[in-house]
């Protein structure tokens, strides 16, 4: 239906020593509960960048918080009994987790503690939150995936304002992960893994999501995992199983496939602060950070404004 996207080629940033992973043949509770055929030693996810250009990444398997330095060396920032999945940067810096095993965690990077900010929806528990996104008003939107799918279709994605107010945007998503808002902030993209596509939430004139549709659908691998988006609306998806970003246009037309060097679990992926050109992306199943150059930059993040 549309003419083959122009491919671009990455190059390995970083690549986590093999000490910072599970032994061979070593599991736990986070791998034991996963399809099989996941990345069993590490899963790398959630790269962000705060002002300063510092960028984090981080381990679901191990429980653990990265910064990666400009030279691709990992320092352990946090080392907890959690399952990090995602990692965002608030204006103030505060740093949230999305931790699949706890809830929405804040990290403190000077003494590296973790400590629970939102733990639960009203009383109950979340399945397992995945990934989270700040629109430019400092509302936080979160995924709350747990083991959905297509066999289970209660995946559910929430809104928490700035004024602290919880609100289900959507409960029937089949494996809600990734999440970015459009150029104009009037819809709310996600990566539905399971479905493998990208859903749009529009939202009415009272902020609640209306006339839910399918804005992308993929097929192979397993499905799309993070998203993000340039500053002309184009939608980057990164494929999980099929070691590519789609590079969309703010049309949903295919512009670009950025193919991965190492392995085909393409998790996550993140624009530099310093050069909004590069794009960063984490490739779980050889644990590395890979970069790819692009002729348009990545939109200013609510953390860098």
């Amino acid at each position: 239906m549309f003419v083959s996207p122009a491919e671009i080629e990455t190059s390995v940033f970083a690549k986590l020593p093999e000490e910072l992973k599970l032994k061979p043949g070593e599991a736990n509770e986070w791998i034991n509960g996963q399809p099989q055929g996941m990345p069993a030693r590490s899963l790398l996810e959630g790269p962000s960048f705060d002002r300063e250009g510092r960028l984090y990444c981080v381990d679901v398997v191990t429980g653990r918080i990265y910064t990666v330095s400009d030279s691709g060396e990992f320092n352990i920032i946090a080392d907890y009994d959690g399952w990090p999945n995602g990692l965002k940067i608030h204006q103030d810096g505060r740093i949230f987790i999305a931790d699949y095993k706890n809830g929405i965690m804040l990290l403190d990077p000077v003494n590296g503690k973790v400590t629970p900010y939102l733990e639960r929806a009203n009383l109950e528990r979340f399945k397992a939150v995945n990934d989270l996104f700040f629109a430019a008003n400092g509302d936080l939107y979160f995924t709350d995936q747990g083991l959905t799918g297509l066999h289970d279709p209660t995946g559910r994605v929430f809104r928490l304002s700035n004024s602290g107010k919880l609100t289900c945007l959507i409960d029937n998503v089949p494996s809600p992960n990734g999440l970015v808002m459009n150029l104009d902030e009037t819809a709310l993209y996600v990566a539905v893994t399971r479905a493998n596509s990208v859903w749009r939430l529009p939202f009415n004139h009272n902020g609640d999501v209306t006339k839910v549709g399918i804005h992308i659908q993929l097929s192979g691998g397993i499905g799309p995992d993070g998203l993000a988006l340039d500053e002309q609306g184009g939608l980057l998806v990164a494929h999980v199983g099929f070691g590519a970003i789609w590079v969309m246009d703010a049309k949903g037309e295919p512009r670009h496939r950025i193919n991965s060097c190492a392995g085909l679990h393409t998790t996550n992926l993140a624009f530099g602060v310093t050069d909004p050109n590069e794009l960063y992306i984490t490739e779980s199943g050889s644990a590395t950070v890979l970069r790819a150059r692009l002729n348009v930059p990545g939109k200013m993040m609510y953390s860098h404004r």
